[in-house]
């Protein structure tokens, strides 16, 4: 019997470049050998998640997300919960596409990310779970954390986060630490942070040297804890950050490799950030599930550079001189 593949498309993502080419999309799965039919989410709450499960339980060998990393969210929770799990296969065409710069997919030409198809080459991924939710490439909490719900949604980036920050003031008395209380692997964390998170990947809003040293498939987050809540500090560490990952021995951070982590606040309520959306409020225990679904992936790339030589030029500029910028301010506010 042939296999079967569904594609599960975000039609409004990308400026609708993926409705404009879902037929040459389509196309190329058949010719890798897949029987291939489309499904476009809706605005309904959970539309991929339940066409992700429903194609898993009717045996669909490979589920593609094509969309931003909202969509792939959506659809590795349809699949991550069971105990049969088809591959998956990503076409993005989001803002920031942080899980197909991991995974090498081109960013730029979806009909170029679906012939990833054709190279055969697979990854046996970590998916992180948070309660009943699973993410893809990180969850975060603290006050940091939370601000990015008041900022619009075209400055989700980091880059136009702390834009917004730096030029919103009416935030800056709400960047302050909170008392939390981390248990994992090993050790234990009480005390004020401005902000916590687990990545699963080596790119986090477009930043490829959070976690320099990142491994898709050793069932271990990354956990990062950000002790200072002072602007000036916290743009350091971005400068640091952006200067090749220089930023994992500072001493305002908190840098581990654990399997599990339990967040529980102390005094003001924590909420819970997954994969850039609300995802519930502490306490919450978070658990990587090692090497849990098979992706299609550019491996040739993947063991080879810390980051992606992909990055357009004007990000790279901005790069430079945000790095200058920052190397001129006082150590404190």
């Amino acid at each position: 019997m042939r296999k079967r593949a569904r594609v599960i498309y975000n039609p409004t993502s990308g400026r609708e470049i993926l409705k404009q080419k879902m037929v040459d999309i389509l196309d190329i799965f058949e010719q890798a050998g897949y029987e291939t039919s489309a499904y476009a989410t809706t605005a309904a709450k959970d539309s991929a998640k339940n066409e992700a499960q429903r194609a898993a339980e009717e045996g669909f060998e490979l589920v593609v997300a094509a969309g931003g990393d909202g969509t792939i969210n959506e659809v590795v929770n349809g699949i991550a919960p069971l105990k049969k799990r088809p591959k998956m296969a990503i076409i993005p065409a989001g803002t920031t596409n942080d899980y197909a710069r991991a995974l090498h997919i081109p960013r730029e030409d979806p009909v170029e990310a679906a012939k990833m198809v054709f190279k055969k080459q697979m990854i046996h991924m970590d998916i992180g779970k948070a309660g009943d939710n699973y993410f893809i490439n990180i969850a975060a909490g603290g006050l940091l954390t939370e601000l990015t719900y008041d900022v619009p949604s075209d400055l989700k980036t980091i880059f136009g986060y702390l834009a917004y920050l730096v030029k919103g003031a009416e935030l800056l008395p709400r960047i302050k630490p909170i008392q939390m209380d981390l248990k994992y692997d090993g050790g234990e964390f009480k005390g004020k942070a401005s902000m916590f998170f687990l990545a699963l990947t080596n790119s986090v809003g477009g930043f490829e040297q959070i976690v320099p040293d990142a491994s898709l498939d050793d069932g271990k987050f990354t956990l990062i804890i950000v002790k200072t809540s002072n602007l000036v500090e916290i743009l350091h560490l971005v400068s640091k950050v952006l200067n090749g990952g220089k930023h994992v021995d500072d001493p305002r951070i908190i840098y581990k490799k654990v399997r599990k982590v339990t967040a529980r606040p102390v005094n003001d309520p924590m909420q819970i950030n997954l994969d850039g959306e609300y995802g519930g409020n502490a306490p919450m225990t978070f658990v990587d599930l090692k090497q849990h679904i098979e992706f299609f992936a550019n491996t040739d790339e993947i063991p080879d550079r810390a980051y992606s030589d992909e990055t357009d030029e004007q990000i790279r500029q901005v790069e430079q001189n945000f790095v200058k910028g920052v190397d001129k301010l006082p150590d404190k506010e």
